[in-house]
């Protein structure tokens, strides 16, 4: 995805004029990186705070479900 440094904004590629320059100032658009985690080695990516929250529910309702199920068996 085109990029704009001066400007700091992404730009479509349609956007940009024949020359491949930004519209609003002039400057030639770079090439962005929009990969998750570019630059970082596998290692120092991990998974967001919300992702374990999901996780830590899915466990209790799982948990509460099963102490139902014994307890309707008795």
């Amino acid at each position: 995805m085109p990029w704009c440094g001066p400007c700091q904004r992404y730009l479509t590629p349609a956007a940009l004029d024949p020359g491949g320059n930004c519209p609003a100032c002039g400057e030639p658009a770079e090439q962005a990186d929009l990969a998750p985690g570019a630059g970082e080695s596998e290692e120092e990516v991990r998974a967001p705070w919300h992702f374990w929250l999901v996780v830590v529910a899915t466990v209790a309702y799982v948990a509460w479900r099963i102490v139902q199920l014994v307890i309707g068996a008795l």
